[in-house]
């Protein structure tokens, strides 16, 4: 097989390169218009097809408010925690932390959110629940400590309030609860 010269190679590889290039930005302009149109027949499918779910969720909008409003309760009782609203998957949506509240507390919020709204209740009811059950704090990301609270639609979760950091989960459950409160009025 004969070497090819430097120039040759070189050549060659421009020559490659300039077809790749123009390969890709073909199919990226190709590409370009095509979301318009899949977009349309997906609308059209998912409208149709029986094997779709629709599933509500809270707005930023409404978490943020969510969570301030349990941010004020405590505030009004001189405690000093974290808040957090984690979506119906159990997604973190916002998380506040008060001024003054502990280390420990975003973190706990956010796993009282989470279990909340994963078993669909206080997690104050679901302490109780470990006396049956005590595998079911092993596991990952859940804290059955009282403090959380489901936020419901038509009795389905759709978010989940956890509050952590008052010297009682009694206190973190109501400020929780007031969380609740000021988006399903």
């Amino acid at each position: 097989m004969k070497k090819m010269s430097l120039r040759t190679r070189v050549l060659t590889g421009a020559v490659a390169a300039a077809a790749l290039g123009a390969g890709t930005f073909g199919a990226v302009s190709a590409n370009a218009t095509a979301p318009a149109a899949a977009t349309a027949a997906a609308v059209k499918a998912d409208a149709a097809d029986r094997n779709l779910q629709q599933s509500t969720h809270l707005t930023v909008a409404a978490a943020t408010k969510a969570a301030q409003a349990a941010l004020d309760a405590a505030k009004k009782e001189n405690q000093r925690v974290s808040v957090a609203v984690v979506d119906r998957n159990g997604n973190t949506v916002v998380t506040l932390r008060g001024d003054g509240a502990g280390p420990q507390s975003p973190e706990s919020a956010v796993k009282k959110a989470y279990t909340a709204v994963s078993w669909n209740a206080p997690t104050s009811e679901l302490v109780k629940r470990l006396e049956q059950a005590p595998n079911l704090k092993d596991i990952p990301g859940t804290l059955f400590l009282a403090g959380g609270s489901p936020v419901q639609v038509k009795g389905a979760p759709v978010a989940g309030i956890g509050v952590a950091g008052a010297p009682s989960g009694d206190l973190d459950e109501k400020f929780a609860a007031a969380g609740v409160a000021a988006v399903t009025k």
